[in-house]
């Protein structure tokens, strides 16, 4: 069973998650952010979805919880791709490039869904749960890039929006720590029972800094562009 710091830092994280839904829902921008409102929600009901499971079928160790985890995980990192996918909208939104957008980001899930499948098929065995894991390893690596264009697009188009940028500068964290974690996992296996502390850290990033963004940030804020530029230098 986790240790009590880890499961203080888990209900933590879920009590913020709950927080970012709350204050997206109190400053009006359900709309405007409805796929970060729904990855959000999503997280909460599969931390709690873990706890039972956890604590029904007798520790991290079980199969059940493994199952439970890579499954939900590779649905929760699909989630969080498409909120990626849907500040591309906000960004480009004046360009009228929804169509093109929305055929390249299925086009995308596609071909790293294809990819990760012709990983593990050659697999023995439990190829649905490699399949998971691949996926949602594959997706963050997606999403970091994803993450870089779009920032990249932000400096270029002057975009000034507070709130969205303070989104976007965290996902890029958030994506360039778990990648990072994850690769070095990969580089040096013997580290993993190491590395896997970190997790609860990095998951801690977005709900911090989207609490923060739909609670302290007013809607309508705007960062001065000379501002932006030196941020991205």
């Amino acid at each position: 069973m986790p240790g009590p710091t880890w499961m203080l830092m888990w209900i933590l994280g879920t009590l913020l998650e709950v927080f970012v839904v709350v204050g997206i829902y109190r400053s009006g921008m359900v709309r405007r952010y409805f796929f970060l409102s729904f990855y959000t929600l999503l997280s909460v009901a599969v931390s709690i979805g873990r706890f039972r499971v956890l604590f029904h079928y007798g520790g991290v160790t079980s199969a059940e919880y493994r199952y439970f985890y890579f499954y939900s995980d590779a649905l929760l990192t699909i989630a969080l791709y498409f909120a990626v996918i849907s500040l591309f909208f906000q960004v480009f939104e004046q360009m009228r490039m929804e169509r093109y957008l929305r055929f390249a980001a299925v086009l995308l899930l596609a071909g790293t869904a294809w990819f990760s499948y012709a990983i593990v098929s050659q697999s023995s065995g439990r190829i649905l749960t490699h399949f998971a894991f691949e996926l949602s390893q594959n997706l963050y690596f997606v999403g970091l890039a994803l993450t870089y264009v779009l920032w990249g697009a932000i400096v270029k188009l002057r975009e000034t929006r507070t709130q969205l940028i303070q989104v976007v500068l965290s996902l890029g964290i958030y994506f360039s720590a778990y990648a990072a974690t994850y690769a070095l996992s990969n580089l040096a296996p013997g580290i993993y029972p190491y590395t896997r502390f970190l997790f609860p850290l990095i998951g801690g990033i977005l709900p911090v800094t989207w609490a923060y963004a739909f609670w302290r940030l007013p809607v309508n804020a705007r960062i001065v562009p000379a501002r932006l530029l030196e941020a991205a230098q």
